[in-house]
């Protein structure tokens, strides 16, 4: 899978994440923003070492350009050629095409492991059809234990790549050799072992597979003396492979573990050797002769022939594995959400069943502790009602919604109740606030009363008494024409004339009055029009609870003695 699927699972894991701390999960306000700053740190870091991980793989793989992968909806086999694999390809080249499969060429034992994390991550839609193939040509070495040792480290190479593909990939392996001299000019042989039950065949252009025997006995244009001397090398070949390859890959020595070839083929064709090489060596151990060393220029023949024997499998593409990881993400997601839903649920279970057994509880003697639980209850009651009616939060949902079957307990809970009616207390109120027209009071300007203003006094003050705990207050208004200053003088003046009238005339003391005179700054109208400075140039009388206002003298007295007369009365 690429950079890019990587880099959006992450971010949807992130976000995934984030919807189940901020969404689902019960936890404080202080809980969840430290979660989701740990994820959000999580992921940043994940998201820097992917793309970090990328350039290394790049900078490793820099003779490995994509331009030599096949395309992704290639159908044939795709081959990574490891071992002695510089003989079959071109000088400069990286890859050959046929037609029944691609050869990527290995520069290393080290480089496999990363060539096939970089080929399962640009095509792995083809991780199904890759295998690998340990290219053996003997006459390539010319040290038997160098040979063997670069034999464990491609061995050690394949066992990596199960990192990268999820399992061991498939393994075969092909050797090289020069045929006898007798059939030098021959066309190339491939001797070919795919199962144990059909042992080796013969593959001959045109006329498919023969079993071995059969292939001595015939007589082809090449004559029987060459096959039979084709069919003594090959005894040869196979002593050889078995004693240097087949029983190495066949024990298992220390993490390394059996590898059997599925399919393995021989080809004798003419090689380029060196002096001294292992099967020159083998050979003179054999025949005491050793073969002559062949010289051309044409790459070594592919094993085409081997290929359909190659094991198959259906593969994916990135998007197809972006979309299982993405389902799995998910299915994650979807387990915790529907946890955390039975955990809210549950907590929601727990407190109103909390509310409900401190309601019983309490007998409503004070009458304060069964009010306040009943106010919770009421609290709880609104709350569900309202989930019942706009649908639950998102935290309770996934079908485990446990609201419901609280509403009933609840509600008749709350109905088998009530607190005892308040005692309602007479509060006693004085009389409203007199308001007298200055206008008819006074003549404009002035502060003495009129003549025949005394009438209108009579009939407004009735209800104003004097009386101990209570303040008579006189309070005198004017317009705003002319002087502030005169006209708060004047409403003053026109207060204590007030004043000076309800004293004298009533035998009221002096210390039951307040006078204030406030002038133009208290309208209750605008000035803007006559009908508003009229309203506006006013007296108000009112009275107002003081508890050591208008303390008349004598009056305890006349109560002590009227109690009296009353208790001799009685007598």
């Amino acid at each position: 899978m690429r950079v890019a699927y990587r880099s959006l699972l992450t971010a949807l894991g992130a976000v995934l994440a984030l919807w189940l701390i901020l969404g689902f999960w019960p936890l404080s306000v202080g809980g969840r923003v430290a979660l989701s700053l740990l994820v959000i740190l999580v992921c940043g870091t994940m998201l820097w070492r992917q793309l970090r991980a990328s350039q290394l793989r790049a900078q490793a793989l820099m003779e490995s350009v994509d331009e030599n992968l096949p395309p992704e909806d290639f159908q044939g086999a795709v081959i990574l050629v490891c071992g002695d694999n510089a003989p079959l390809f071109v000088s400069g080249s990286r890859y050959r095409e046929t037609r029944q499969g691609w050869y990527l060429w290995v520069k290393d034992a080290e480089q496999l492991p990363l060539f096939a994390q970089h080929l399962s991550q640009a095509r792995p839609a083809l991780v199904s059809q890759i295998s690998v193939m340990l290219a053996l040509v003997p006459e390539q070495h010319s040290s038997g234990d160098g040979f063997t040792q670069s034999l464990s480290g491609w061995q050690r190479a394949v066992v990596q790549c199960r990192a990268a593909f999820g399992t061991l990939p498939p393994m075969w392996t092909v050797t090289w050799v020069s045929p006898p001299a007798a059939c030098a000019e021959a066309e190339p042989v491939w001797f070919t072992t795919v199962s144990q039950r059909s042992g080796i065949q013969i593959y001959q252009p045109g006329q498919g597979n023969v079993s071995l025997t059969e292939w001595t006995r015939k007589t082809g244009a090449d004559g029987r003396l060459s096959r039979l001397s084709q069919g003594l090398w090959l005894d040869s070949l196979l002593a050889w492979q078995n004693s240097a390859v087949n029983d190495l890959l066949s024990v298992r020595r220390g993490e390394l573990p059996v590898m059997k070839p599925c399919v393995q083929g021989m080809c004798m064709v003419s090689v380029n050797g060196i002096k001294g090489n292992l099967w020159q060596q083998h050979i003179t151990s054999v025949t005491a002769l050793p073969p002559d060393a062949a010289v051309t220029t044409e790459p070594l023949p592919l094993p085409e022939l081997l290929l359909p024997a190659l094991p198959r499998r259906r593969g994916i593409s990135r998007r197809m594995v972006f979309w299982r990881y993405a389902g799995l993400l998910g299915g994650i997601f979807l387990a915790f959400a529907m946890l955390a839903s039975w955990m809210n649920n549950q907590r929601l279970i727990r407190n109103v069943g909390d509310h409900l057994a401190l309601y019983h509880q309490l007998t409503g003697k004070p009458v304060a502790p069964k009010l306040r639980a009943q106010q919770r209850l009421r609290a709880d009651s609104a709350l569900l009602d309202d989930w019942q009616r706009r649908g639950e939060p998102l935290r309770y949902r996934l079908g485990l919604y446990q609201g419901l079957r609280l509403v009933p307990p609840v509600e008749a809970a709350i109905s088998d109740w009530a607190p005892p009616p308040p005692v309602i207390k007479k509060i006693i109120q004085g009389p409203k606030t007199i308001r007298l027209d200055s206008m008819s009071l006074f003549d404009s300007g002035k502060y003495a009363l009129k003549p025949g203003s005394t009438k209108l006094l009579v009939n407004s003050l009735v209800g104003i008494k004097a009386r101990p705990g209570w303040l008579i207050v006189v309070a005198g208004h004017t317009d705003n024409t002319g002087n502030p200053v005169l006209n708060q003088t004047l409403s003053l003046k026109r207060a204590e004339a007030v004043r000076d009238w309800m004293r004298d005339t009533g035998d009221v003391p002096e210390s039951c009055f307040a006078v204030q005179g406030y002038g133009e700054s208290r309208p209750i109208a605008t000035n803007d029009t006559p009908d508003g400075r009229a309203l506006n140039r006013r007296v108000e009388i009112s009275l107002v609870p003081q508890a050591s206002a208008c303390q008349i003298p004598g009056h305890n007295q006349a109560s002590s003695q009227d109690d009296g007369a009353s208790q001799h009365n009685g007598e």
